[in-house]
């Protein structure tokens, strides 16, 4: 793998991802109860609004003028199937995290990657409300703001920090009761895992079906700062296939997600 071509691809997702923050942030409002961006439901009571399809825009124009020869997959763009014939594509979340953005929380971000044999070599996850900038390329490390980062291996659940929703570990379906961890939210899965590749968290959790567009980017910018990230059942993720579905995501220190692969694995179907 050619470094200078990776350094200049990282640098071409950083500066568009900041070019895409200026351009969200003009319909983000973080004082007003409803969003001042237009809203509607896409089907399956997904929102989208005209700053996810505005962003999407610019970025497609943006990283395509750039490399021409780059695949493309993005959320809000129709997906033809093309970008399986590419050796590289561009892995894109305009903006994840869409219900924080319209409710005016600053927890959304602009989740760009790009992916090369099913796994990402490039990723740029940038919160454009609190201007945090996640980077990461294939060994060379993963940064907030420009300064490394890695993560911090905690060695227990107990008391563990762990960004999901509380319900999650106390529904039924448990075969063991899930001891006390401190839990927060945050709508985006992207900026999830840069906050746990961050040490800002020990762990995030979903069982929930997420998309190649919600996760590559920050599967880089994790697995660079040391964390281990796969699938509710231990397996690797890999992008840019037929289907872009995935399981779920478990990501946190090597300690902490094996305590939390064991747990998963025991749950009752």
């Amino acid at each position: 793998m050619n470094v200078t071509s990776l350094t200049q691809d990282l640098q071409l997702l950083e500066n568009a991802a900041k070019q895409a923050g200026v351009l969200a942030m003009q319909w983000f409002n973080t004082s007003a109860n409803t969003s001042p961006a237009k809203v509607w439901d896409k089907g399956g009571n997904h929102p989208v609004t005209e700053a996810d399809l505005a962003v999407d825009k610019l970025l497609n124009t943006t990283l395509r003028q750039a490399r021409p020869k780059y695949g493309w997959l993005s959320e809000e763009s129709k997906d033809d199937g093309s970008r399986l014939k590419s050796k590289r594509v561009f892995v894109i979340d305009p903006i994840d995290g869409t219900r924080a953005f319209i409710k005016g929380k600053p927890h959304f971000s602009i989740s760009l990657a790009i992916v090369e044999n099913g796994r990402p070599i490039a990723g740029a996850v940038y919160n454009p409300a609190l201007d945090e900038m996640y980077l990461a390329a294939t060994g060379q490390g993963a940064s907030a703001n420009g300064k490394a980062i890695n993560v911090r291996d905690c060695k227990a659940l107990l008391n563990c920090s762990m960004i999901a929703s509380d319900g999650l570990f106390k529904q039924k379906h448990w075969r063991n009761k899930w001891p006390e961890m401190n839990c927060e939210s945050r709508n985006s899965m992207a900026y999830r895992i840069a906050l746990v590749a961050a040490a800002k968290f020990d762990a995030t959790l979903t069982l929930r079906p997420k998309s190649d567009w919600d996760l590559a980017a920050a599967d880089l910018i994790a697995e660079e700062a040391g964390a281990v990230i796969t699938d509710p059942n231990g397996q690797k993720f890999y992008y840019n296939l037929q289907s872009t579905s995935k399981s779920g995501v478990i990501c946190a220190g090597k300690t902490v997600h094996d305590l939390i692969l064991q747990q998963v694995k025991q749950r009752n179907d």
